[in-house]
């Protein structure tokens, strides 16, 4: 029902402009329930309500669904940050692997190349960028150059499997950048439909509680049930 609620509820969801969203300060699974509390609370009091002219069908009638929307959208969230989490998790696992690796290499590669020119000059070419993207191309450009000379690089008992290592290791980050850089991108989209959910909802919320607190601003025991349990308002 909450996949339902949100997806009949995502085009009005994002009509909601940028300038307008509200964002939580309160947990949002204590929100919810305090909107399910609401819901069953103002059963109660519905002739109350119409009596000053209150749009039930609105706010009320349609309060399940807003929550529903959020629910489900607080999901989409928790998972799409949980697979951000873990993406970055494994990059910053193989980083400093892949930073020792290009380091042993170019040292390694410095000394069995240390008298051919070009050779080192090509060295110098690898070793200046300094971004992420540089890193996952040093790898490969490495690679590609030691098993290009393979006798010179033997001639100082070089392990060979480095370079495989390096090659392998260059595919391995180049996917895990992307996947980090595509699932931050993707948590902002995510993000922000869930507060315009949680916005949504907030219209539906603070409308009900402040008609009750109006409507019941002598009756104690009516008003009580139109205060956020959390914030204690």
């Amino acid at each position: 029902m909450s996949k339902y609620n949100y997806e009949n509820k995502l085009a009005i969801l994002q009509a909601i402009p940028s300038a307008n969203i509200k964002i939580a300060n309160i947990p949002i699974d204590v929100y919810l329930q305090e909107a399910e509390d609401l819901y069953l609370w103002v059963q109660e009091d519905k002739k109350d309500f119409l009596n000053i002219n209150f749009d039930w069908q609105r706010y009320v009638d349609d309060l399940t669904k807003r929550t529903g929307a959020l629910r489900y959208a607080q999901s989409l969230w928790i998972r799409r940050k949980n697979g951000q989490e873990e993406s970055q998790t494994e990059w910053k696992q193989k980083l400093p692997i892949a930073y020792e690796l290009r380091k042993e290499l170019l040292a390694d590669f410095r000394y069995a190349f240390r008298n051919h020119k070009e050779l080192i000059s090509a060295i110098r070419d690898i070793a200046k960028g300094k971004s992420y993207a540089d890193l996952i191309q040093d790898l490969s450009s490495l690679s590609v150059l030691g098993k290009s000379n393979v006798a010179k690089l033997k001639n100082i008992n070089f392990d060979l499997q480095k370079l495989d290592h390096a090659e392998q290791l260059s595919k391995e980050m180049a996917q895990l950048l992307a996947q980090v850089n595509s699932a931050i991108k993707q948590s902002g989209e995510v993000v922000k439909t869930r507060n315009q959910s949680y916005t949504h909802l907030k219209e539906a919320v603070d409308e009900i509680r402040n008609a009750g607190k109006y409507i019941f601003k002598n009756n104690p025991n009516r008003f009580k049930g139109y205060i956020s349990t959390y914030r204690k308002s």
